[in-house]
């Protein structure tokens, strides 16, 4: 399975992997999974580092390494998506993430209840 995650799941995980549903922590801990931490969550959070509102012990991207995440960029194909996509969510990193789930076939671990109602395929974390 490829698991694309939420930036909340991200920073829970990094903190504290039991911070994450159980079933979502599992298929991020399963070895033949892919999961991948988008370079939209990164700008996420150091924009919340930035404004004071945030603060990790590293950031993100080294944990996200540390762990064996994967980088997941942000492409035009995943641009365009994003901004096609119906109003459901204001969030510009969120409706981001659904589009490049939908974009590259992957599983979003979220509990957002805004974002699974979009046709994406979701896990609850």
């Amino acid at each position: 399975m490829r698991l694309l995650l939420d930036t909340h799941v991200a920073l829970w995980f990094l903190d504290d992997p039991r911070l994450v549903a159980e079933g979502a922590r599992d298929a991020i801990e399963e070895q033949g999974n892919l999961t991948y931490l988008s370079a939209a969550s990164v700008w996420e959070v150091a924009l919340k580092q930035a404004a004071g509102r945030l603060s990790l012990p590293e950031p993100l991207e080294v944990g996200a390494q540390r762990v064996g995440f994967h980088e997941l960029g942000v492409t035009w194909a995943h641009a365009r998506a994003a901004a096609e996509l119906p109003p459901v969510h204001a969030d510009p990193f969120d409706r981001m993430l659904v589009a490049q789930a939908a974009e590259e076939n992957l599983v979003l671990l979220t509990r957002d209840p805004l974002v699974t109602q979009y046709p994406v395929a979701t896990m609850p974390a």
